[in-house]
């Protein structure tokens, strides 16, 4: 393994490497993040992993416990109406205590400023400048940079294109989200300007991962080719394995989804069904095989050739 690397982000989090195992929902757990620490990362839980505040609690507890030096964790939280449980989880992650907080899906202001009261830091995912500048305004400690790489809801710009617009206007760090797979790649975004990289799909066909092991299995037999976007999930643009079900159904919204998302008055609500629906679907997909499955990854998969341990995973994208 290579010498500790040093960078805005590793001070940030006092972790040994500039890498955050990033939060996938129901595929990372206390397993994963707990190993990710003890490999010099940071790991992060999608506080939607838990279905009640006591779980979300006894998590926390748990990599409380578990923390080593050298490794950091954290929780992302969904800051918008579809989520109707994230005022009370942000309540639980600040009384509770965590490193960071990532936020995703709209105006992060709430969350930074209960969560440096309580000294949590604060990253915020962006896919553009103009969001970016926003939340470095609301005092945000760190930009997500979510690129065209990204596995699940991604952005538009490419990572090198993003890293440079976002480095060269902002002040605060900038940590680049998606096409991440092995070191190489991870030089190359620090090379753009990036202070760290979020990486997620590598991370799904982990020993630890509490997926099934055919959607393991499926990360390493599919590779970056295999990767499509599809609007059948949340109503967003999302990337997941082409496998025949997915040729099968199709990855657009059907004529009446379409139509009621041009309705002003009913899309709000649309869209809460929608991801409502896609969520429980998602679940479906990743706690068990049917002929229906659909399973969400990144064109990273590209370097998953087995099923591996977390801390063997980290060693592959540090050395």
């Amino acid at each position: 393994m290579t010498a500790q690397m040093q960078t805005k982000l590793t001070q940030l989090l006092s972790i040994k490497y500039p890498i955050i195992q990033a939060p996938m929902f129901l595929v990372s757990n206390v397993a994963m993040v707990t190993e990710a620490m003890k490999a010099g990362i940071a790991g992060c839980i999608p506080a939607l992993n838990y279905r009640t505040l006591d779980e979300l609690k006894t998590a926390i507890h748990q990599l409380k416990k578990n923390k080593v030096e050298g490794g950091s964790f954290g929780f992302n939280l969904i800051v918008n109406k579809s989520n109707l449980k994230y005022k009370e989880q942000l309540r639980v992650l600040c009384e509770e205590g965590c490193d960071f907080i990532i936020t995703s899906l709209g105006s992060p202001e709430e969350t930074i400023n209960q969560a440096h009261k309580v000294g949590i830091k604060v990253f915020c995912d962006v896919t553009d400048l103009h969001f970016a500048k926003k939340v470095e305004q609301l005092g945000a400690d760190a930009a997500i940079a979510v690129n065209n790489e990204a596995g699940g809801h991604r952005g538009n710009l490419s990572p090198e294109d993003l890293i440079k617009l976002l480095r060269s206007n902002l002040k605060i760090p900038v940590i680049s989200a998606g096409g991440v797979g092995c070191k190489a790649d991870i030089d190359k975004m620090l090379s753009y300007g990036a202070d760290g990289v979020s990486v997620g799909s590598p991370f799904i066909a982990s020993k630890e991962a509490n997926v099934t092991d055919d959607y393991k299995q499926a990360c390493v037999d599919y590779g970056a080719d295999d990767i499509v976007m599809t609007e059948r999930i949340s109503g967003t643009p999302c990337t997941v394995i082409n496998t025949p079900y997915v040729q099968k159904i199709g990855t657009k919204q059907t004529w009446i989804e379409h139509l009621l998302n041009k309705n002003k008055k009913l899309k709000k609500w649309v869209k809460m069904v929608r991801f409502g629906i896609g969520m429980r679907a998602t679940e479906k997909a990743a706690k068990e095989v049917t002929y229906k499955t659909v399973w969400v990854a990144g064109p990273s998969i590209e370097y998953t050739k087995a099923i591996l341990p977390v801390k063997d995973i980290v060693a592959n994208l540090v050395s």
